[in-house]
């Protein structure tokens, strides 16, 4: 039978240890459910982050939106042909057969034979050169059917490969929306976080620092010195403003950067590529010195944001997402560059 022992009792000083660690724990829920809320300040400091940082996949969302239109296009370009290829394939079977059949029915004896067995040479003969002439227009349908099968092969080929290079597009610019998406929610969660106040107050503080920067998104119409097509690509510009930026939208009732940009040099006659760092590459680059209202300015760097230049140090853009289409000042974003179209 086994012995039983009271159990020693703990010293002071465990009992003190346990005292701790357990009233350590104990605080730890109320330490974190404590954890401060972002004031409105750091809200709008986030917030304004979140949507610098959608600015460089909006645009390379819209490079690749846009090869998916040419490739879409060039697609459907293939599947035409493959079509009509088809089509002229078909028709040289049609014609292909009844020849094909003749020669089955006049070609399977010897011709020496048949000479032997007609009773009329001359018709025989004259039926001789109809066959000759018959396997001529079948070596020449041949012929042709043989590259017409080439053709169509080149062209199944081509067509499947647009397709799978559409479809490669197509994933990802899934993948960058996504990712502008995914930051534009954060956004949004951070702004639903503040009260109606807190909300109305950090609005309040934009229109201020607004006011005092110079930016100003209120109707107005161009008078200044540009002429030309500079100038009408800037009264289309103008009418725009206070119009709501939209990543990945070309107008007429929203626009990105480069949607403006484009949309006011197209209105002009000029065709322009879609994205800031294609417009960059194919513009001819101007010294900050030479601007002239409508030149294209690139701020940041060559592929993240542009606007218009309207003159007296200001341009025109669509700025991020919650802003409306505005004027600036040129030195509000770090200059990088200028071209003109």
């Amino acid at each position: 039978m086994g012995t039983h022992r009271r159990p020693k009792p703990p010293s002071r000083a465990r009992i003190a240890t346990l005292g701790m660690a357990a009233g350590a724990v104990s605080l730890l829920p109320t330490q974190a459910q404590a954890a401060p809320k972002p004031t409105v300040d750091e809200v709008r400091q986030q917030v304004e982050k979140l949507y610098e940082e959608a600015t460089a996949p909006t645009e390379e969302y819209n490079r690749i939106s846009a090869e998916q239109k040419k490739l879409q296009r060039e697609a459907d370009r293939a599947r035409d042909r493959l079509a009509r290829k088809q089509q002229e394939v078909n028709e040289l079977r049609e014609k292909i057969g009844p020849l094909a059949a003749a020669q089955y029915r006049s070609g399977g004896i010897d011709p020496s034979v048949q000479l032997f067995l007609s009773g009329d040479p001359d018709d025989y003969l004259e039926q001789a050169e109809m066959l000759d002439r018959t396997s001529n227009r079948q070596a020449d349908a041949l012929g042709a059917m043989q590259a017409k099968q080439r053709e169509l092969t080149q062209e199944r080929q081509t067509a499947q490969e647009r397709l799978k290079d559409l479809e490669e597009t197509r994933t990802k610019a899934a993948k960058k929306r996504d990712e502008v998406q995914a930051k534009l929610t954060k956004a949004r969660k951070l702004l639903n976080s503040l009260t109606a106040a807190q909300r109305a107050r950090m609005e309040a503080d934009q229109e201020r620092d607004d006011a005092a920067a110079g930016v100003s998104d209120s109707a107005a119409t161009y008078n200044g010195p540009a002429s030309g097509r500079a100038k009408a690509a800037l009264d289309f510009a103008y009418a725009q403003l206070g119009k709501p930026y939209e990543w990945g939208s070309t107008g007429p009732n929203s626009f990105d950067c480069s949607g403006l940009v484009g949309a006011s040099w197209r209105t002009a006659g000029v065709s322009l590529p879609r994205t800031v760092k294609e417009m960059y590459d194919a513009g001819r680059k101007v010294a900050r010195s030479d601007l002239q209202p409508g030149d294209i300015i690139y701020w940041y760097n060559d592929n993240q944001h542009n606007g218009m230049y309207v003159g007296n140090g200001k341009a025109i853009h669509a700025p991020r997402t919650g802003k409306n289409i505005e004027i600036v000042p040129l030195d509000s974003m770090p200059f990088f560059a200028a071209s003109r179209p």
